[in-house]
Parts: structure tokens; sequence; C-alpha cells
């Protein structure tokens, strides 16, 4: 089926559509990453965006309910340059084009995806519609003028859980016997530690990562108070990922500063840009974001270059943080953008990329064994 994508400022892409017939809105970015689209695809803090993705064939492995990082996908839609309607891989149990539709998402294929990476990446992204229904292109553009900007939009609270739940080493989604993600340096702890994380947007790959540090993580919803999560009785507070602008989260940037230097605490993502407002700081929108799985940043301290997997479209002023109370820890080499902080006397760390990855390298797992390590020193 023929399908379009009308971008706001007028340019128009056409190519042939899969997945769910019909039509999606939404802000347009790319990622660079080379494998990975169903983790990409069900990644939370993704929601309200249309992906482009710059590996020239998708969907050659299928899909599988395993590399799921949520429960559903919640990209708006997918394009790319060259759609596989088969699959060929031994994990797989569905293949892309089904899996799409299932879900509902529109996927546009058999453009030139290079020309359209490069239009965003000059011109910053810009909100688009994907249709296989509309042929008047006029009727596109103006549909994607209309959609509301993520500046200013809050969906961390669209996207997080509404009950508060466990996850723990027994939970299926854990996936204890997948040798591939592997097992802590020690391979065990001396006493089980008690997380609660927040969650606006996480993915399971997080609550993984914290298993596997030999911790029981209790799940909330984004707009708890801290006062409810402190009577949780934590030994450490999680701020996970999430979409869209950080600065109408008032509410968790209140929370933070009502747990700081009461329980030990890490960010990711979002979570890290929330940290950021709650010490003070200031967040603005990248030109085009930063999404991929090999994006190389320095630690600061070690000197190390780590190869990272970024997913953010906000970052945190580092101009605008208290340099006497906050160390920036970690720096993106393409860019210079702020990547981690952590402060200089009260229990909090955060990373703007994502340690755990899903899809990306293993280069930055050893920050869930700093949490760990927080932690007992904390506890004394």
């Amino acid at each position: 089926m023929h399908a379009i994508l009308a971008l706001e400022d007028g340019r128009i892409f056409r190519g042939h559509g899969y997945g769910s017939p019909g039509e999606c809105q939404g802000e347009v970015v790319f990622n660079t990453s080379l494998t990975g689209y169903q983790e990409i695809a069900t990644d939370p803090s993704y929601a309200g965006q249309i992906v482009v993705l710059t590996n020239p064939q998708i969907g050659n492995y299928g899909t599988n309910q395993a590399d799921n990082e949520s429960a559903k996908p919640y990209i708006e839609g997918l394009i790319v340059r060259e759609f596989s309607p088969i699959s060929s891989n031994w994990r797989s149990e569905q293949v892309t084009d089904e899996y799409m539709e299932r879900y509902a998402v529109p996927v546009l294929a058999e453009i030139d995806t290079r020309a359209l990476v490069r239009h965003l990446r000059n011109n910053g992204v810009m909100r688009g519609v994907i249709s296989t229904t509309e042929t008047n292109t006029d009727v596109l553009v103006a549909k994607a003028r209309s959609i509301r900007k993520m500046d200013g939009t809050d969906l961390a609270r669209v996207v997080s859980t509404k009950t508060i739940y466990t996850f723990d080493k027994d939970d299926t989604r854990n996936q204890t016997d997948n040798a591939y993600l592997g097992a802590p340096a020690d391979g065990t702890f001396r006493k089980q530690l008690h997380v609660v994380a927040y969650d606006f947007g996480i993915k399971h790959n997080i609550l993984r990562m914290l298993t596997r540090e030999g911790c029981r993580v209790t799940v909330v919803p984004a707009e708890t108070t801290a006062q409810d999560v402190l009577d949780l009785k934590p030994d450490g507070v999680f701020l996970s990922n999430g979409p869209g602008d950080p600065e109408p989260v008032d509410y968790a940037v209140k929370a933070i500063r009502n747990m700081m230097g009461r329980v030990p605490v890490f960010g990711i993502c979002l979570g890290h840009q929330l940290c950021g407002l709650a010490l003070g700081g200031k967040t603005y929108k990248l030109k085009f974001g930063h999404h991929g799985g090999n994006h190389p940043v320095k630690n600061n301290a070690t000197g190390k270059v780590e190869i990272t997997a970024h997913n953010h479209n906000f970052a945190v002023d580092p101009d605008s943080i208290n340099a006497n109370e906050v160390e920036l820890t970690h720096v993106d080499l393409n860019d210079q953008t702020l990547e981690g902080l952590r402060h200089k006397t009260l229990p909090l760390f955060s990373v703007q990329y994502h340690p755990e990855a899903a899809p990306g390298p293993h280069d930055s797992h050893y920050l869930f064994r700093d949490f760990r390590q927080m932690m007992e020193e904390w506890k004394g």
C-alpha cells in the first residue's frame, strides 16, 4: 500500500506502507542503532514520536516476547529504508510486519532515509504525519503543523504505571535463564536491598539490572510523593527514563528535593534531567536529540571513554549547575552535552544515557553496581 510522510516544513516523502494501515502523527526523530528495533519500538521514552532507523534493513530477525522493553510498542510510527517481509532467526516468534500491525503501528518503507535523516539533522526534529489513507499532501502538512509540540508536554504521567508492583529475581520478565544478560561479578550478595523505582517510562532491562545487583524493586507511579516512597522504607530510590519535557514534571522535582539526603538516589535519562532541575539547574531541548547505541561518553573521573546507548531530546545545562555542590561526571564527546552528575556530599548521582542499554553496548553496566555500593555505604 502507498504511504506518505509529511513534515511540518512541507517536505514530503512517498513510499510503501507496512504494519498497520491508517495514519499516525508525532515528532520525527532518527535512531542510529544497528540492531534492537523491537527494544526501540517498546521503549516508553519514544511516546509521541515517529522513529526513523538509519540501518538500511529492518525486520529481518523478526520479533519475540523476550525482547519487549514494555508491554507494547510506544512509538507512533516507524520509518525505514527496507522492511523485511520475512524473519530469519531461531528466536523469532512473529514477523515484524505482523507485530507492528498487531499493535497498530504504521510503517513507512522504501524511502531515502539518508535524505530524511540529513534533513532532520540540518533543520532539527520536526512534527510529521504518516498516512496510507490521505493523499492530499497539503492536508497532511496542515495536520503536522497542528500537532502539539514536545516542548512543555508532560508524557511521564501518561506512560507511567497506575498501580504499585514488585519486580524481583523470580519475575518471568527477569529472564534469569538468559546467559547473554550476564550476572553480578561476585554472583551472590550478603543481603537483598530494597529499591523503590519511579516509573516515568521505565524499561524492563533497568529492572533486570537492578535485580542482578541483588535488589528487590517496588515500582511506583510517577506522581508518588516523597513521603509515600519513604514510608516504603527503601534502601535506595531509582528515577527512570521517560518521554517528554522534564520541566512540566514538577511533581517529581518536588519529590526528589524532599528525598535528597534522606535516601540514596540514582537517575537515568529523564530521571537525570529531573535531578538537574531538583538541584537548581535548567534543561533545554537539543536540535535533533541523541538516539542510538554508539555515543562516546567520557567519564571525567577515570578518563575512560564509554560507548553508550542514548535516547533523549532534552539535556541539563551544565552552566546552570552549582559547581560547589555538584560534580559533572560524564560528557558526550560528540557535542559536549552533559551526560552525568553527582552531588558532592549527598548520596545522589545520575546519567543522561542508558547504562542498561537494550539495545546497545554494556560499557556502563558498572553504574548499577555503583548504586548498590552507595546504598550499602549509606546503610553503614
